[in-house]
């Protein structure tokens, strides 16, 4: 018995081909959804486009401090552990959920599976860089995607015999939903776009989006973008970052805002993108595997290997460098080589696990 614990809709799609795993070669487990960014409620919709099963257990957690909120999902994940123990429990990532999942197992004694686990941004100020870490060193199956994260995981002196080379679940993940996503829309043909015609824009980190001059100097960046490349910039734009915009009196200029869009449709964008311009982690991951380029707008990532690849390029937020930056990643041939695997780590974590029990 497995119980895989997840809480936001990263989570989800990184779990979800362990979970098809899982009902395929009929293993038992269950799922605990801890709410962190989401009830439930919202979420279902999410899991039935995924054509996944719905969570046996739901926290319901909600949003809070970083305390608050890792206390909540611990106690709830305690409880539950003790109510149905499983022989394993499985986390992904470096979210508070995987944290307190993390914690409530190793207290109990039950081996614990760190899905993703050894990245590394180096940068102990962001909070999940502390999550991943703790988790890292209190888990007993390190399920690292890369080689790179192997070397992390060595470099901070943990046992070896717990460090498994998996491959990236994200890349199982991307080409099952990008067959789905076929099925089910046209984003081209809804949104008036062409393939390799535009640029896709995502921010969401706080550092992006909360103050108001780096706000204004990333949107006067992406319209630079816009005039020297002449192609639509398509940004789905969050609500709260839509409101502050406003708040602070932002013009969107020639950027095409347009309502979040739900993940399969946001594949085919992503697919069909000249070039993203992203702040995110995992969009990272699925621009590198679809072959798109991107410009990631932080000052480091936990993903290095999009850089070593040449699928991805680090940029600060001023109008100059971000052009600059854009021009370097037209310029290169999108014939890297996917660095997270060949699309069978949920496989690999399930027969690991499988043969260990």
């Amino acid at each position: 018995m497995i119980a895989i614990t997840l809480g936001t809709r990263p989570e989800i799609i990184k779990m979800a081909p362990i979970i098809r795993e899982c009902e395929q070669q009929s293993i038992d487990y269950y799922l605990i959804h801890s709410g962190q960014h989401y009830s439930f409620e919202m979420d279902q919709t999410f899991f039935d486009e995924l054509r996944l099963p719905r969570p046996q257990y739901n926290l319901n957690a909600g949003s809070g401090s970083h305390a608050a909120q890792t206390g909540k999902i611990m106690a709830g994940v305690e409880s539950l552990l003790l109510e149905n123990p499983p022989e394993f429990i499985l986390v992904q990532g470096d979210t508070n959920t995987v944290l307190a999942a993390a914690l409530a197992a190793s207290k109990l004694h039950k081996p614990i599976g760190h899905v993703e686990a050894g990245l590394r941004c180096f940068d102990r100020r962001l909070p999940e860089e502390i999550n991943r870490v703790v988790t890292d060193h209190i888990s007993d199956y390190l399920f690292a995607p890369t080689p790179e994260a192997v070397k992390n995981l060595k470099n901070e002196g943990i046992d070896q015999n717990k460090i498994h080379l998996t491959g990236n679940t994200i890349v199982d993940a991307v080409h099952q939903n990008v067959q789905i996503s076929c099925r089910n829309y046209d984003v081209l043909e809804q949104f008036g776009l062409k393939s390799k015609e535009f640029f896709l824009v995502t921010f969401h980190r706080p550092e992006n989006v909360d103050s108001p001059a780096t706000l204004c100097e990333l949107l006067n960046g992406l319209n630079a973008i816009y005039d020297e490349f002449s192609m639509p910039v398509v940004f789905p734009m969050h609500p709260r970052t839509k409101k502050q915009m406003t708040a602070m009196g932002l013009s969107p200029g020639s950027i095409h805002i347009i309502d979040p869009v739900g993940y399969l449709e946001f594949l085919q964008f992503e697919a069909h993108a000249r070039c993203i311009l992203t702040d995110s982690g995992g969009i990272q991951e699925e621009s590198c595997i679809l072959g798109v380029p991107c410009v990631t707008v932080r000052k480091n990532t936990e993903r290095p290997e999009t850089l070593l690849v040449g699928a991805n390029i680090l940029s600060d937020c001023s109008s100059g460098e971000m052009v600059e930056k854009t021009h370097e990643m037209l310029e290169r041939k999108p014939d890297w080589v996917n660095p997270f695997g060949d699309g069978n780590a949920a496989r690999n974590i399930v027969n690991i696990l499988d043969h260990s029990g």
